[in-house]
């Protein structure tokens, strides 16, 4: 189909129908003013985005040389030496004076309220609408269905309901709600009945014990509101450190007659935001994927947005949910959000797209029209034209990932002024997050923060990008540790302290977002809410879950710990240093075993294999793909990243051999058919192993010192074309 001419540029059909017919009406702008707009933007900035590029390349290869003029090791002996030199380079900037943010007109999901984040593909529309519906989520059925509560003692999960089991759920929510909403005396298990009482024209909860005594809550205030009449109330809304609870009163309910007080189930306020993804999770290669990108985003922003599925026999339809409605302690109505505040997360600067192409026919930066479309999107909800509410403050709110060092972030800053003064809209009116993920960007985080230091509303740490970008930044230094030896690396903690110190100490409290990654495992969540209790206890007031369901029961941690204070009580501790944050995690002693290295290989092969043969043949940017020990894990473009980095540093320095791989590739190729085998639409890649998505694989690791800064997309975009045209 023919590109349309506008404005300079060449515009797919595709997305010129989706910006005149769906876009752009209702938005306050006209298709024409947008293509000019956006004409005008790629012609001052796409020069400007090819020299940061190069900046990232030049750098690089400085960092190479550096390398290979010294021995292995040398660098943890001349580590002045090291760090003068990125300091000459430029790749390590000065940083200036202390400031604060000057970030107005937040939501209070970003600026108050510490809480579980979602990431989600916006491709996908049923995940997007999930995610959208999980700021509330029951407690009762998120412990009920994980193993949060072992099946021992005849607590089984299997078939119709389990009482032994509920009865374990009760207990355990009783406990919580000893922590959330204690009593004045006593504890929620001795509770006999949950009731409202007015006293002096303010409504309190009065609680009565088993032993037919009677006691309140030890702070009356938490009572924020309730459903149902005001003697017999169905439902009673609580707050603790901003997050809301609800306890259901149904003493009827099949649940509720088993209950010691008639409690249905605690509805919790879980997902307090969700990052809707443009970028990781998504594999969006040409201009078809990038609309059905953008069309998602709009329905959610003018509330059109909806899925149908079978479910059970039966069509289910998924739409965004409604506010919740309360009567308040006082007569008033209160209104809770019934959705989560949703973010949306752009592409960075590296990949373009041939959904626009510039006047010579070329490709233009993928990251500036997803600026632009994104934010026309936006409008609806600035515009009023749903009636579900996003952003209740006005703001738009775009997560940047991927941006190496200061002046990256200032680009995008500059980007986002063209796009409000396109829009005519009120200067930073777009806020910004700013991943950091990348090396350059954690060792220079303070000015990074001053490049958008009044629009800037997240940061947080990305373990897995991070590595990556760790391997190859020092892919010439020597061969590195383990993967799983690298989360014991002094820079680890460095990197993560640093963040939340930086942050702090520019004054995102009561401001913006500081945020933590991913919990990898959807099926573990008894391990998730013993170890992910870290993120609060850190100082990050936002982490990233893989699930509704693992929102939910990760909530509980913000109930637990007041992260505001937290944050408070960190912010005289000495700053994480960042010579610590430079170490170079090198295994300088190769005393692995023939065996233990094989492992290595095997481990690092099945997880590319399993996530690339999906990305390529299926176009599935992030799914639940069991590792070598068939443990479901969150995968990602961010956690392929490590693996071919890893695989590509241990050849380049001679760990294994390219023979060794190759043979390690086919036989882990022949583990995920087998993985796969239940999957109609799965094509295998053995015994032939000539496929696209087999290809592919072998490309990241083989090829993998030569793709920039070790990113998997040129790669994976090429080769899903590839498969689109026909070939097989």
């Amino acid at each position: 189909m023919a590109n349309i001419s506008a404005s300079n540029i060449q515009i797919s059909q595709v997305l010129y129908d989706f910006i005149e017919k769906e876009a752009a009406p209702g938005s306050g702008i006209s298709a024409g003013e947008f293509w000019a707009a956006l004409g005008n933007i790629l012609q001052k900035l796409t020069p400007r985005n090819r020299e940061l590029l190069a900046k990232r390349d030049q750098l690089q290869a400085l960092i190479d040389n550096w390398h290979k003029e010294h021995e292995p090791g040398y660098y943890l002996t001349h580590r002045d030496e090291y760090k003068s030199f990125l300091q000459e380079t430029g790749y390590l900037v000065p940083e200036g004076d202390d400031f604060r943010i000057g970030t107005r007109g937040s939501d209070y999901e970003i600026a108050i309220v510490a809480g579980p984040q979602l990431v989600v593909p916006v491709m996908n529309a049923r995940y997007a609408l999930n995610a959208a519906n999980a700021r509330w989520g029951s407690l009762f059925d998120a412990l009920y269905g994980t193993d949060v509560i072992p099946e021992t003692g005849g607590a089984t999960r299997s078939g119709d309901y389990n009482p032994v089991r509920g009865q374990k759920v009760m207990d355990y929510a009783d406990e919580f709600l000893d922590q959330a909403i204690p009593l004045k005396r006593g504890r929620h298990c001795q509770v006999c009945e949950y009731r409202l009482i007015n006293q002096n024209g303010h409504i309190v909860v009065e609680v009565e014990l088993k032993d037919r005594t009677v006691t309140g809550l030890s702070n009356p205030d938490k009572l924020v509101g309730f459903q149902g009449g005001f003697t017999s109330p169905t439902a009673l809304l609580f707050a603790n450190h901003g997050l809301h609870l609800e306890i259901q009163l149904d003493s009827e309910h099949q649940i509720g007659k088993q209950h010691h007080a008639g409690v249905k189930d605690v509805y919790m306020e879980s997902a307090m935001t969700t990052i809707q993804d443009c970028e990781d999770s998504v594999a969006a290669v040409d201009a078809a994927d990038k609309v059905a990108v953008y069309r998602n985003w709009l329905g959610l922003m003018n509330g059109t947005l909806e899925e149908k599925f079978e479910k059970g026999g039966r069509t289910i339809t998924r739409s965004l949910c409604e506010d919740r409605v309360y009567k308040g302690t006082s007569g008033e109505t209160v209104i809770m959000q019934g959705r989560s505040l949703l973010l949306v997360r752009n592409v960075g600067h590296l990949m373009t797209t041939d959904a626009v192409l510039d006047s010579e026919g070329n490709e233009v930066p993928e990251g500036i029209v997803d600026a632009m479309v994104t934010t026309l999107c936006a409008l609806h909800d600035l515009n009023g034209n749903s009636p579900l509410k996003n952003s209740r403050e006005g703001s738009i709110y775009i997560v940047k990932p991927k941006m190496h060092g200061p002046e990256e972030v200032a680009f995008t800053n500059d980007l986002l002024n063209m796009v409000e003064d396109a829009f005519g809209l009120k200067r930073h009116t777009i806020k910004v997050g700013v991943m950091d993920e990348e090396r350059r960007t954690s060792v220079n985080l303070k000015e990074c923060i001053r490049a958008v230091k009044d629009r800037i509303f997240f940061i947080n740490t990305g373990f897995l990008d991070r590595t990556g970008d760790e391997i190859h930044t020092s892919m010439a230094a020597g061969p590195m540790v383990t993967k799983e030896a690298v989360k014991g690396q002094p820079w680890i903690k460095a990197y993560e302290d640093s963040n939340v110190d930086i942050g702090v100490s520019c004054g995102f409290t009561g401001k913006a977002q500081i945020g933590k990654g991913m919990w990898a495992k959807p099926d573990m969540m008894g391990d998730m809410m013993a170890q992910k209790v870290i993120h609060p206890n850190m100082g990050a007031n936002c982490a990233w879950v893989p699930s509704p369901t693992a929102a939910t029961l990760h909530a509980i941690h913000y109930h637990q710990i007041n992260v505001a204070n937290t944050q408070r009580e960190l912010s005289s501790r000495p700053r994480a240093s960042v010579d610590d944050i430079l170490t170079i995690p090198l295994m300088l002693e190769n005393k692995l075993t023939p065996e233990q290295i094989q492992a290595e290989l095997d481990n690092n092969a099945q997880g590319i294999l399993g996530y690339v043969v999906r990305w390529i043949d299926q176009g599935v940017g992030c799914s639940k793909v069991p590792d070598i020990n068939h443990v479901g894990l969150m995968e990602d473009r961010a956690t392929l990243r490590i693996s071919s980095q890893h695989l590509a540093n241990w050849l380049y320095h001679g760990i294994c051999s390219e023979e060794q791989v190759m043979e390690t590739m086919k036989r882990m190729a022949v583990v995920v058919d087998k993985q796969n085998a239940g999957d109609k639409a799965y094509r295998p890649m053995a015994p032939d192993y000539d496929g696209v998505a087999f290809k592919a694989a072998c490309a990241l690791v083989f090829k993998g010192i030569e793709q920039p800064n070790g990113y998997t997309e040129p790669v994976l975009h090429a080769r899903r074309r590839e498969l689109k045209a026909g070939n097989r």
